[in-house]
This record gives structure tokens, sequence and C-alpha cells, in this order.
């Protein structure tokens, strides 16, 4: 399943692997990827991952703000 996010507040090339080490950490993700130019998170998972784990994740990667695109 894929599913694409916005996150809101990345600045640098560290925020891209923040937030990638962060949502890859989810039980079921197999990939993440990060776009720092247009704020894109594209999550390849077995099954639908809760929101509210992603929004955690991001959050946790450094306080930006993910919503669903």
């Amino acid at each position: 399943m894929i599913s694409n996010y916005t996150v809101v507040g990345m600045h640098c090339d560290h925020c891209v692997h923040a937030v990638t080490e962060e949502v890859t950490a989810i039980p079921g993700v197999q990939e993440a990827q990060v776009q720092l130019e247009t704020g894109s998170l594209t999550v390849v998972s077995d099954e639908r991952i809760d929101f509210s784990l992603v929004e955690s994740a991001v959050d946790e990667a450094g306080g930006y703000t993910v919503t669903a695109a």
C-alpha cells in the first residue's frame, strides 16, 4: 500500500533523514521517501498505517507537521 503525506517544517537534509528514520521504524512500513523541495512523504507499507502513528513519528523526528496529501 502506498500513502502520501505533506510534511511542513523541514529545512535541510538532516530533517529528511530524521523523518525517514522515524517513519521507517513504524511496524509494517517497508519504505519512506521524503522530498525536501516539495515536503512530500510517500510511505510504502504492508497494510494501512494509522495516521496517528505517522503523525507521532514525524513529530518525534523534529516537531514537524504532517497532513494527508
